[in-house]
């Protein structure tokens, strides 16, 4: 009898085998990530690791599990690109829940973003009394239409013969509001400038230039007179320019649709999610409307019928406005055999929520308006009790926005997908989520092109022992300081009461560092960007995106581009706008992208570099200028830091040093701004913020994305802020930022309905020796105190 075999041939596959990854910085990186584990990434920002898991590992499955799929149904999904790797061997299907925001859509709720609404109208369409009809009577996004005609029947026996037909569709959706929950009211004198005429530039909105498409619409539609100022115009003409229902017209031989000003500004501005704006918009928006909860449905959405129909007397509305923690009370008292399955999964949903540390959230509440560490904790929900097994999750920075009091609730959760027999790859810098880790992955050793290269791999353990930066700083602390700076003054707030802030009284010194702390969802954010963001003299700096297209840059947003252009204008006695890939000086054959984009039908778009430019997006003419010795593509490829070594002196100098000092000095000059990290972006607009003097600067949580040895450089940075003349206010968790303050707010104790109220004020020395709030607890256990 032969021998039994070692192992079948199919448990060979327990590595992801990367061999030769070259995305963005990786300098051909070879690394074995074992399947079926826990394995987290760690390694300065910008060293590579998202390069290597998002951008390598997690896009190539997504591009594999694409081409799986007819042609013609390709050609409707993302296009994606095979990345700059060797070979990626033994990947499996890859499930990414990032902190991007849940879209900017002002209809969706956290209850239709996790399908919990859903479950719950056809709850009410079984058991509520009285019986209004099916699910979508329950469905603010459906509104309740009718109609009747005749129709004449075209085949069988009657054929030829007209009868009366009518139909009847019963939605959920508020008339007077549509479903938003708010109506606006617009202030006219913001639209437009009634002295003046069209043509003179009458119209105030942003974007309707005199001679742009949406003026001319206006001026070229045959209604209105362009010359006349509006003032004048007749009751007609005033319907028309406001109002007028959509109506063809042709406009230099091109049939158009022409649209009164009103219901055209309110479906381009008005409708969208207010956050998703660009700030000049957002700013117009803010001047010309007033929203106001709607008073017909009184905020809920739904029309009267909907909101009738009860269970145990609670309406739909009544159960998405509860605090999730009520919620899972309410579906407990709810019994009923005809519907069990359907209440074991609500009640397994609305668990999860509670796991994960939402329970504070409402399922009413607009998911533009979460953070991106809540958006990503509602992302995950719908994987918590998913069936699938051997799927690779792909975590970005999963603790973004947690104390430390709910990060081992995150740890259990990424240990319950692990155990499940999935593969979970997690990008993180928190050492309370390193310690849990089967296996680590740490790449650097710096950022940009000093990175890209494979530090380390091993156990924790191993880690610890290996010398290298993350290593080193695994286990380091900062301390309190012996001493701290004393206020020149206070800003008071009073009577503080957004969310779900009660009635609070605080004041936030003036001339110190200011740490607002506090569990996710007690009304951190609440406090101090409902009261203090907008005040004269305030400057927020959030991880919001940045507004931009393809050609966006980090010189182009700290306005360093047009120094630049200007300094290699006055160089060569040229113009500036030859030194603009946008302009003058673009390469003629891919008009400054640097690419040329073949276009290939069904099937997905292909992107090579420029033959002529050679990827530059700069023609030969203005390449041939030089400033120093260098063009203007090789200043663009300058890193931060070596562009400030470059730009000794100057305004250049000044924007450069600032890039440093908030530490992205690698990030390089032309790189695309859709390539920056949440903290990358929030520490640009800090650079571009801290020119002045005098300011109160408000950060959220600045040390997203941080490495444990960048943390102590943000806090050298805040110390040099402080000692400029300005006031700092931070909301942290991070317990280095908390010790190192000169005074910390607590809010708490705990989230939504349990919190709210300030718990402690004072210096972090106080909090640490005689507080008792979770943050006095985790702030002791991380001084080991």
């Amino acid at each position: 009898m032969s021998a039994a075999p070692e192992g079948h041939v199919a448990d060979s596959h327990e590595v992801i085998r990367v061999r030769g990854a070259r995305e963005n910085n990786l300098t051909g990186v070879d690394v074995d990530i074992p399947k079926r584990r826990l394995t987290v990434f760690t390694g300065v920002s910008g060293s590579g690791k998202s390069s290597l898991v998002f951008g390598t590992i997690a896009a190539e499955s997504r591009r594999l599990i694409n081409e799986t799929y007819p042609t013609f149904v390709q050609q409707f999904m993302p296009q994606l690109g095979r990345p700059e790797v060797d070979a990626l061997e033994n990947i499996s299907p890859a499930i990414i829940v990032d902190q991007e925001r849940m879209g900017a859509n002002a209809r969706s709720t956290v209850g239709t973003a996790t399908d919990v609404h859903a479950m719950l109208r056809i709850l009410f369409s079984r058991l509520g009394h009285p019986f209004v009809g099916s699910p979508q009577a329950f469905s603010f996004n459906v509104p309740s239409v009718s109609g009747s005609g005749a129709v004449t029947v075209a085949v069988g026996a009657d054929a030829g013969r007209e009868e009366r037909r009518s139909f009847q569709i019963t939605g959920g959706m508020c008339p007077r509001c549509e479903g938003l929950g708010e109506v606006s009211d617009i202030d006219l004198d913001e639209l437009f400038d009634r002295s003046k005429s069209l043509a003179e530039g009458a119209i105030t909105i942003p974007g309707y230039n005199v001679d742009g498409w949406m003026v001319r619409g206006f001026t070229e539609s045959g209604f209105l007179d362009p010359d006349k100022p509006i003032a004048r115009y007749t009751e007609q003409e005033v319907q028309d320019f406001l109002y007028r229902e959509p109506t063809k017209v042709r406009i230099q031989s091109m049939n158009m649709t022409y649209e009164g000003l009103v219901p055209k500004v309110t479906k381009s501005m008005l409708q969208k999610d207010r956050d998703s704006l660009q700030p000049h918009v957002r700013a117009f928006v803010d001047r010309a409307v007033k929203f106001m909860p709607c008073p017909e449905c009184d905020g809920t959405r739904l029309n009267a019928g909907a909101r009738s129909s009860l269970i145990g007397g609670v309406s739909i509305a009544d159960a998405a406005a509860m605090q999730i923690t009520d919620l899972a009370g309410w579906l407990d008292e709810v019994d009923d055999p005809s519907v069990a399955p359907l209440l074991a999964g609500l009640r397994h949903t609305v668990r999860s929520f509670i796991d994960i540390g939402l329970g504070y959230l409402s399922l009413d509440r607009s998911s533009g308006t979460l953070s991106g560490g809540e958006a990503q904790r509602t992302k995950m929900i719908r994987h918590l009790g998913s069936s699938l097994t051997d799927v690779t999750y792909v975590f970005d920075e999963p603790t973004a926005g947690l104390h430390p009091h709910d990060i081992q609730r995150m740890n259990a959760l990424l240990r319950g997908l692990r155990d499940k027999g999935n593969t979970v790859l997690v990008v993180e810098h928190k050492p309370e989520v390193i310690a849990i880790a089967d296996h680590v992955i740490d790449l650097g050793p710096g950022a940009g092109r000093h990175g890209g290269r494979l530090e380390f791999s091993g156990d924790v353990a191993g880690l610890r022992a290996s010398g290298t930066l993350t290593g080193r700083h695994l286990d380091h602390r900062a301390a309190v300081k012996p001493s701290v700076r004393s206020a020149t003054g206070t800003v008071e707030i009073r009577g503080a009461s957004q969310h779900n802030l009660r009635d609070v009284d605080v004041d936030i010194p003036l001339g110190v560092l200011t740490v607002v702390t506090g569990v996710a969802g007690s009304g951190k954010s609440s406090l101090i960007h409902g009261n203090l963001s907008g005040r004269d003299g305030v400057v927020v700096v959030d991880q919001s995106p940045i507004k931009g297209n393809r050609r966006s840059s980090p010189a182009t947003y700290t306005g360093l581009l047009d120094t630049i252009r200007s300094a290699f204008a006055k160089a060569n006695g040229v113009k500036p706008a030859l030194f603009s890939a946008n302009s003058q000086g673009a390469c003629p054959a891919c008009s400054g992208l640097g690419v040329i984009v073949t276009k290939l039908g069904i099937s997905a778009s292909v992107e090579t570099v420029c033959d002529l430019c050679e990827g530059t997006g700069f023609n030969d003419e203005v390449l041939a200028y030089t400033l120093d010795g260098r063009n203007i593509a090789e200043v663009l490829a300058f890193s931060a830091a070596e562009a400030a070594d470059f730009f000794t002196r100057g305004p250049a100098h000044a924007t450069l040093a600032r890039l440093i000092d908030v530490g992205l000095g690698y990030i390089t000059l032309g790189q695309a701004l859709n390539t920056l990290s949440g903290g990358e972006r929030q520490r640009l607009k800090l650079a571009i913020s801290m020119a002045g003097s005098g300011a109160i600067y408000v950060l959220d949580e600045p040390t997203t994305g941080l490495h444990l040895a960048d943390v102590d450089n943000l806090l050298a940075l805040l110390d040099r802020l402080v000692d400029a003349g300005n006031s700092v206010v931070v909301i942290e968790h991070h317990q280095a930022v908390m010790a190192h303050a000169d005074w910390i707010i607590d809010v708490g104790p705990g989230a939504g309905r349990e919190g709210g109220t300030v718990v402690f004020t004072g210096p972090p020395s106080d909090l640490v020796a005689s507080g008792d709030t979770l943050t006095a607890q985790h702030l002791r256990q991380y001084l080991g105190r």
